[in-house]
């Protein structure tokens, strides 16, 4: 993999002096979901709360809305009704470089259906700003719209959408066998970081119950003698917030993951946690810690379930590609397009459909609340069993 620059890894030195004294003030050793979200978030320090620059051909991975304008108009079309019933605004969440809200924005006018406001709650003061940067350049009445947030407020109406955020969200590792299941944490190593095993507190017996339900209900075929996987409790907690915010309106999700019966399938006895950094794919979350991103797939099955029990109605769940071709991905990228533009438009369509790149890795799961007409694009997919 590329070196760091002086620059950067002094700043992942700082990072992971940053770790190792919160791992001394716990006791000598903290929960990997804890170091995630330090490794991510540390103010000024974790990767998506420092300077470095993420997404695109110079960052570390590049998300849909970098590849193609024609990905942020599909969520367009999909969202318009919804604005539409609701007369409300768009919510996005973890917007990135900004890229998707400039591509929304655009489509939402293009089709005469522009939000009262664009809200963007971001986390990430280095990342707000970056985004106003590139937003302020949209027409003035498409800017004048934009509101940067930095927590969910409640009573919202409208939209909410967010790619490639559940993924990052902290997860708990769990290592399960015949005799035990344990948590996994992270310990101070003379050279950095190392695994441990926690002691089981209050905490992580709820966490080691809900995965030896999963064990029971998705590994009953042979497995090997260590298998492990992740928890995201993170993740139902927040879809729930995202149900207590709205109050009438449409959710729409857009991740990397599987249902349930495929992300603990015996086959995958090493879990789903995934490393980024300049565009090499790893496993090892301890490397260069403040330089590079941490993921894990997402369950879909258990965001389905806390949408549902939040009070969420279900409105589908497929893969991109269907998501994206039934959204009118075709129809638009043929609009106004000369032979070489079409060119062009082919290789970005490939990426983000192709069965062998995003289109069926990635997958889309809508909700709705109290607007019983959002998300119609979810009654002419292929629905996928959750």
């Amino acid at each position: 993999m590329p070196p760091p620059s002086s620059d950067a890894l002094a700043h992942s030195n700082a990072c992971a002096a940053h770790i190792r004294e919160a791992i001394v003030a716990a006791g000598g050793q903290i929960s990997f979901s804890d170091f995630m979200n330090l490794v991510l978030y540390a103010p000024g320090l974790g990767y998506y709360a420092a300077g470095a620059k993420k997404f695109g051909a110079d960052g570390d991975f590049v998300t849909a809305p970098e590849i193609s304008d024609l990905f942020g108009q599909c969520v367009a079309r999909s969202i318009a009704s919804t604005i539409t019933l609701t007369k409300g605004g768009v919510l996005e969440l973890g917007p990135g470089s900004g890229k998707l809200a400039w591509d929304v924005l655009l489509a939402l006018d293009a089709l005469n259906c522009l939000p009262e406001k664009y809200y963007l709650l971001e986390v990430s003061a280095d990342l707000a700003q970056r985004q106003r940067q590139r937003l302020m350049a949209l027409p003035a009445h498409l800017s004048s719209r934009l509101e940067w947030l930095d927590a969910l407020t409640t009573g919202f109406s409208g939209a909410i959408i967010a790619n490639e955020v559940l993924d990052v969200l902290p997860v708990h590792i769990v290592r399960m066998s015949e005799a035990n299941t344990t948590l996994r944490g992270v310990e101070n190593t003379a050279t950095g970081f190392g695994w441990c095993d926690l002691s089981v507190s209050a905490e992580h017996a709820e966490i080691i119950a809900a995965a030896q339900s999963l064990k029971q209900l998705h590994l009953t075929q042979p497995q090997s003698p260590s298998y492990e996987t992740e928890i995201c409790p993170q993740a139902q907690s927040w879809v729930a917030s995202l149900a207590q915010c709205l109050s009438s309106g449409a959710i729409l999700l857009i991740d990397y993951g599987f249902r349930a019966a495929e992300y603990y399938h015996p086959s995958r006895s090493t879990g789903t946690l995934m490393c980024h950094y300049r565009h090499f794919a790893h496993t090892d979350p301890f490397y260069l810690p403040g330089l590079q991103d941490i993921t894990a797939h997402v369950d879909f099955s258990a965001v389905a379930k806390a949408g549902t029990d939040a009070g969420l109605m279900l409105c589908g769940y497929t893969t991109q590609a269907q998501f994206l071709i039934h959204a009118g991905l075709l129809d638009i990228a043929q609009q106004g397009g000369d032979t070489l533009g079409m060119l062009g438009r082919s290789a970005e369509i490939q990426r983000l459909v192709s069965p062998a790149e995003m289109g069926e890795f990635f997958k889309v799961i809508g909700f709705s609340k109290n607007c019983d007409a959002a998300l119609e694009v979810f009654d002419k997919v292929r629905p996928l069993t959750l």
